[in-house]
């Protein structure tokens, strides 16, 4: 398929516009990467503005700029700056995390979030909140201050609270944006239904009447992540996301679920995942990016491929995934229109993509 390709670079204080007309095929990973980030997949190119491509861009820049400055710190870590450059794009309305979340059917905003790390395999998430302001930080204090790896709604909003994390009013991540997404969703699911409440199920199954209900393909599918690795060589990966606009109440995606939307081994890689978290929980996409590099020896880009584009695709899944190995081999890998991504080089060079193959 071909497409037309705009390429903006950010390196070392020069801005380098770079066009090209590419066919879409299995890519090389980027080498020498030691930090990634997605901010979801993207929304299809007529919906885009001008301004809200300035307004992604800068937010991915900004994000990658931070988790770079911590894995330059002598003692800092792949789980700081994964943490750091999380808590960028969830402090930043225009992605589907922490401020911009998108909302539910009844109009709350339902937050998940996990991290990992590839040392030892720790892991931590929440699922749920709805007053953590930053999810990811509540996470990572799930791993590192309880025997659990995921706590849930009232509770992880409780020991958020006890773990001294900023807690906020629910009326903080409403945006008018969002909002008014929402009602786009609840007047076509009117429309389609002739109902105005709740036997749509907007997991993209079915309705009482087992109509097939799928999303459509120019859907963005939101959520926010990263993926580093330290000078000591220890990987981590993490993910945060506001869920699917008028989810049902209590639906969990698969960005807190390790395995499904973030996985971390150092003898492998660290994937964190954005799409339509149902397919990802079935077909456990971060783990078996993870499996085919270390039991089938796949490089991360082809591993990262199969998975994306050939699994996913089989079962007519869509989304994404960003992947980091060891030796620096960094992998984008999406089977949509697009992904907003970026990665930094361990000599500062930062690259920012949104539909750029």
């Amino acid at each position: 398929m071909k497409q037309s390709a705009r390429c903006l670079i950010f390196g070392l204080g020069l801005v380098v516009l770079v066009s090209a007309d590419s066919v879409r095929a299995e890519d090389a990973a980027v080498a020498h990467v030691i930090l990634g980030v997605h901010g979801g997949t993207a929304v299809s190119k007529k919906a885009m503005t001008p301004q809200l491509e300035r307004d992604l861009r800068a937010g991915l820049e900004r994000a990658l700029k931070a988790g770079y400055a911590v894995l330059r710190k002598p003692d800092g870590t792949s789980l700081d700056a994964v943490e750091t450059a999380i808590r960028l794009l969830e402090d930043d309305e225009w992605f589907n995390a922490g401020k911009g979340a998108a909302f539910t059917h009844d109009g709350r905003n339902e937050l998940d979030a996990s991290i990992m790390e590839g040392r030892t395999k720790k892991a931590g998430a929440v699922a749920g909140v709805t007053t953590v302001k930053n999810p990811i930080s509540a996470a990572r204090a799930v791993m590192e201050k309880t025997k659990h790896v995921m706590l849930v709604s009232r509770g992880a909003e409780v020991f958020a609270e006890e773990a001294g994390l900023q807690v906020v009013d629910p009326k903080y991540f409403w945006t008018k944006h969002r909002w008014d997404q929402l009602q786009e969703e609840l007047n076509k699911e009117r429309r389609e239904s002739g109902k105005t409440t709740g036997d749509i199920r907007p997991d993209g199954e079915t309705d009482k009447a087992g109509a097939a209900r799928r999303p459509s393909p120019e859907r963005e599918w939101g959520t926010v992540g990263a993926v580093a690795l330290d000078s000591a060589g220890n990987l981590a990966a993490g993910t945060s996301t506001g869920g699917i606009p008028n989810k049902r109440r209590g639906r969990v995606g698969d960005s807190p679920i390790i395995g499904a939307g973030t996985y971390a081994d150092n003898r492998t890689c660290a994937i964190s995942c954005t799409g339509h978290g149902e397919f990802f929980m079935r077909l456990a996409v971060a783990h078996d990016i993870s499996a085919l590099v270390e039991y089938k020896g796949l490089e991360v880009q082809k591993a990262a491929d199969e998975v994306i584009r050939g699994k996913l695709n089989a079962v007519e899944g869509r989304g994404a995934a960003i992947a980091l190995d060891s030796q620096r081999n960094f992998a984008m890998s999406y089977n949509t229109e697009g992904l907003y991504r970026g990665y930094v080089t361990s000599d500062g060079r930062i690259t920012v993509l949104l539909y750029e193959p």
